[in-house]
């Protein structure tokens, strides 16, 4: 008999915490099983396997956190920069909620355990290409100086701000780490490499 969607949402919220709080490799089916309370043929019979679930899994993260963070209103936003902002703002508060789903997203997408990279890739691949291309939209607003390819100016500011998620995600290991002040000086730091490459640095 198949799972009602309330039941399937308590499997992947169970599995979620064990999932978040030992990592992929470290996770059992056993674990998932007896934090799902259900025996390790139900869990598989719905989910093939602990691969499967760990997705399933990661896709309701994702989901329930854009949701949440309203991603989508912030790409309204007229101003790229202020919009990059107000993004990592909201995503460092709920990330402070929300410790676990930090520990999980940063494994799926800064860790990648190697058994997953393929899967993970084609599964949010294109997700995450489309949500570039909705930063890309509104980078064109963006008035550049003359002579400036817009194109390579959009990616040499998009690695200055990957190169400071990746800085955030392995510096804040635990919700004690996700304090104001390191968020003041972690803005800080970073508007100033945006700064530098928004206004030049030669004399």
């Amino acid at each position: 008999m198949p799972l009602q969607l309330y039941d399937k949402e308590k499997i992947l919220d169970a599995c979620f915490q064990v999932f978040a709080r030992y990592g992929y490799a470290n996770t059992s089916t056993a674990m998932l099983a007896e934090a799902a309370g259900i025996s390790k043929a139900l869990l598989f019979h719905h989910f093939k396997s602990k691969k499967d679930l760990y997705l399933s899994v990661l896709d309701r993260c994702f989901e329930k956190g854009r949701r949440a963070m309203g991603f989508d209103a912030l790409l309204e936003n007229e101003d790229f920069f202020a919009a990059k902002e107000k993004a990592t703002v909201t995503k460092f508060r709920y990330y402070k909620k929300n410790p676990a789903l930090m520990r999980m997203i940063r494994e799926a997408f800064y860790a990648t355990p190697d058994e997953l990279k393929t899967e993970i890739q084609e599964k949010f691949g294109e997700l995450l290409t489309r949500n570039e291309r909705e930063w890309q939209r509104l980078f064109a607003k963006v008035p550049l100086r003359e002579g400036v390819d817009r194109e390579q100016a959009f990616k040499l500011v998009m690695l200055t701000l990957d190169y400071f998620d990746h800085k955030y995600l392995s510096e804040v290991e635990e919700e004690k780490d996700l304090d104001e002040t390191y968020l003041d000086n972690f803005l800080q730091e970073r508007n100033s490499f945006l700064a530098m490459i928004r206004f030049g640095i030669e004399k």
